[in-house]
């Protein structure tokens, strides 16, 4: 036995003597101690984050010798880094490491380029909602939240209906901003949407949400046609221990068909555990739910208007659709939103890379507006994915999954075979494998290319001949340091199922340094929109109350119309192809930061659009019933038809399909200013012009007709506090009226009123931060607020919350 024992301490003594500790301290720009702050240690050997304590002490043990690099990042301060940590046989002492306050352009982003880098060096106009705005917003929805960035515009039709673009004007089914989590894309291939609400993850598990505000298919491939979203969580060992919330509040329903109502409750819940049990292994495990009842309807008729696209016609003298239980066709009884969630991630570390396995499933429930009314989201319906990444430098291996199933009937619609509200349903399945590199190639450029593939699987109800699709796409980018000017030269190709040729989008951007710290912007941009396999396939019937009063039908008569896809022939001839949506975007922009404190920025640009991708009704002599033909149930002699006919009066059998349209032209400017007034307090403002946009000569020109226009004047303003044991924020949002015409006919377009939200939160910790208590308001001066015209109506919400932190 003491032979054993002597023969293995023996053999421990060289292990341990191969092993050492590094320990140091974090202080900031003043000397004093920085407690709080997470300390990462970088090298051969995985190593857990560990936080500094109250002296600002941090240490790690049983460091294997080799050279290593330290990070150290807080909220309110920009990534200090020290270099070349050489650990022997002996500890390491290491000297201060000094924070410094942090300044917008110190932050590093992705989203750009797909590499790493700072905010200042970014190709791209890009705008970044930190984790300190995060902790104290009160937004309740991604909606709010993006709202207060320049360029961008949001719009919210229901509880749970949120549509986000960039530079453009913002419709149902928004369908040109690309949206990712952690590089997957959420976005609904069948459709080309996005639904906010299957984000499966709480608000504080993001680290930072990037926004890019410009054409980004040169990286990301179709569909980032006016931008990209994407929204950073924290990786599990940066985020140890359990947090929980819980919200709950009401609003006001005092206004349209809510009178009467009394208030509206919503409730949400969410708790995150994050672990990190030994140096290889950490996960987060993460659950939510939120629930709403509707908001209310608006009511009465939409106003009859001059045409501000053609004074010489009106449009308007719809009535709004009762909201209630009722004739389909007349009213609907508007729902609330039911948003389960559930996501787990794992993270192994393996020599010097990491591994991540992750999954989960957001389910939802309620309304979602259409170019053909109302669709209602039954429970039950969600998305499910699961996600491998493999990252190691630049080197990237990354493959997901979506699973997205929903059932939805419309509240407006009647399917003239069912007699029945029209159905959609779907069943999606999308794979995607990515493998993508970024490297030094010597010492003033960096070199990024890498390539993926897709395919998608649909079955839709709406759309029964879809086929599925496969698209592959391949992209390289050099980035040329040619100091003072960065030149970032660069392109992809993509190649889809139901596109007869690849197409490229390009991008070349120089950014002149002026000085370390302030950057001019010069860019092109190309980037593309695929035709969806609902404007492909799309292929249902739709009974139309028609007017027939004159020809002694006192009751109007059910007239079914037919809406189709490309593919699908009209009066028996073939359509032609869609092709591609197309942007060209030219932009000059500048960032700069002053005193570290103060970040300015400011754009220009002008945005070419061609072939837009839209959703048209026919003229009625494209597909007319005739008297061989008349419509089903009709009461009359076909004759009659034939009557109509040499006077000019045709009832179509086709009514609605998808076109290409004629080229536009859009320009606008952008202007912000955010400012650090000290750690924990910052403010921020900015101003965003957009002008009409311009139809453009062309044999095919834009139909005046389908033309929406944006909101002129947007404007934001805030600050954002987190200090001591307080912590609040206040935020006023203004947008200009806005002209709608994407949601049935013209009787159902018209304006939006300009609108201004005044939001607050205010918060108190407790038991040394553990416990957080928090009053937060959107819409605090209870305007009525509707933006979009056949929207609900906003208004104002107060609801408490509870976090808890260990």
């Amino acid at each position: 036995m003491l032979l054993a024992t002597a023969l293995m301490c023996a053999l421990g003594a060289p292990v341990l003597a191969q092993t050492a500790t590094i320990s140091g301290t974090v202080v900031d720009q003043s000397g004093a101690a920085v407690p709080g702050a997470t300390v990462e240690l970088i090298g051969p050997g995985a190593h857990a984050p560990t936080v500094s304590g109250p002296r600002g002490e941090y240490s790690f043990r049983d460091v294997r010798p080799g050279t290593y690099k330290i990070e150290v990042t807080l909220v309110g301060f920009a990534p200090a880094v020290q270099n070349e940590v050489i650990v022997g046989a002996s500890n390491v002492e290491v000297p201060a490491i000094t924070l410094r306050v942090a300044s917008l352009t110190d932050t590093v982003v992705v989203s750009a380029t797909k590499s790493e880098a700072a905010l200042i060096d970014a190709p791209a106009t890009m705008s970044i909602v930190t984790a300190e705005t995060l902790h104290s917003t009160p937004a309740q929805n991604y909606g709010d939240l993006l709202r207060s960035v320049p360029g961008v515009n949001v719009i919210q039709l229901s509880a749970r209906d949120v549509n986000i673009t960039s530079r453009q004007s913002t419709s149902t089914l928004t369908s040109t901003q690309l949206v990712l989590l952690d590089d997957r894309s959420i976005y609904l291939d069948f459709l080309g949407i996005v639904l906010w609400d299957f984000l499966p993850m709480s608000m504080t598990d993001i680290k930072q949400i990037e926004v890019v505000r410009g054409p980004a298919s040169a990286v990301w491939g179709a569909n980032a046609l006016t931008g990209a979203v994407n929204i950073i969580t924290k990786p599990p060992r940066q985020s140890v221990g359990t947090t929980a919330s819980i919200t709950a509040g009401g609003f006001s329903r005092n206004a349209g068909s809510g009178v009467g109502k009394g208030m509206g409750t919503l409730f949400g819940a969410n708790a995150t555990v994050a672990q990190a049990p030994n140096t290889k292994w950490s996960y987060r495990v993460s659950a939510g739910y939120f629930n709403s009842d509707p908001f209310p309807r608006p009511t009465g008729a939409i106003p009859v208007i001059q045409d501000p696209r053609d004074p010489r016609t009106t449009v308007g003298g719809a009535s709004y659709p009762i909201d209630a239980a009722g004739s389909v066709g007349t009213s609907f009884q508007n729902s609330g939103t039911s948003q389960p969630k559930f996501s787990a991630r794992v993270d192994q570390e393996i020599e010097g890379g990491r591994l991540t396995y992750e999954g989960g499933v957001a389910g939802t429930s309620g309304i979602i507006h259409t170019g053909v009314g109302p669709f209602d989201i039954q429970k039950g319906s969600y998305l499910g994915y699961g996600k491998v990444n493999y990252r190691k430098g630049g080197f990237k291996v990354n493959a997901f999954t979506n699973l997205t199933s929903a059932e939805a009937p419309n509240l407006l619609l009647v399917d003239p075979s069912t007699q029945k509200p029209l159905q959609l349903n779907f069943k999606t399945q999308t794979y995607d494998v990515e493998v993508g590199d970024t490297w030094r190639a010597g010492e003033k450029q960096v070199l990024t290319v890498g390539g993926n593939v897709r395919q998608n699987n649909f079955d839709i109800t709406i759309a029964p001949a879809a086929e599925n699709r496969t698209e592959l796409g391949a992209y390289v980018q050099d980035e040329v340091f040619l100091d003072p000017v960065r030149l970032t030269i660069g392109g992809r190709v993509d190649k889809f199922g139901n596109l007869k040729d690849p197409v490229f989008s390009p991008r070349l951007a120089a950014v002149f340094k002026v000085t370390s710290d302030q950057s001019l912007r010069v860019s092109y941009n190309r980037a593309f929109r695929s035709p969806s396999t609902i404007h492909n396939f799309l292929d249902i019937a739709i009974v139309a109350p028609t007017d027939l009063r004159a020809l002694g039908i006192a009751a109007p008569f059910p007239l079914v119309v037919h809406a189709v896809g490309s593919k699908v022939p009209i009066n028996g001839a073939a359509q032609q192809d869609l092709k591609e949506e197309s942007l060209t975007a030219y932009e000059v922009g500048y960032t700069g930061t002053f005193l570290s404190r103060t970040t300015i920025g400011a754009a220009f640009y002008v945005n070419a659009l061609k072939d837009n991708l839209n959703f048209v009704q026919l003229p009625a002599t494209t597909d007319p019933y005739t008297a061989a033909n008349p419509p089903p149930g009709w009461p009359l002699p076909p004759v009659i038809l034939a009557v109509l006919a040499q006077r000019g009066i045709f009832l179509p059998r086709t009514g609605f399909a998808y076109l290409n349209l004629g080229p536009l032209r859009q320009k606008g400017v952008e202007l912000s200013v955010d400012h650090r007034l000290r750690r924990g307090l910052t403010a921020f403002a900015n101003y965003s012009w957009q002008a009409k946009p311009k139809v453009l000569d062309d044999p095919n020109p834009f139909p005046a007709a389908e033309l929406s226009l944006p909101p002129t004047n947007r404007f934001n303003v805030g600050f954002n506090a987190d200090e001591g044991r307080f912590l609040g924020s206040v935020s006023v949002n203004y947008s200009d009226k806005a002209f709608w015409s994407d949601v049935l006919s013209s009787p159902y377009h018209g304006f939006t009123d300009a609108y201004t939200m005044l939001n607050g939160s205010f918060g108190v910790k407790w038991n040394g931060g553990k416990i957080t208590t928090l009053v937060k308001g959107t819409n605090l001066t209870n305007e009525d607020i509707q933006q979009h015209v056949f929207g609900d109506i906003i208004k104002r919400t107060v609801v408490a919350e509870v976090r808890f932190a260990y």
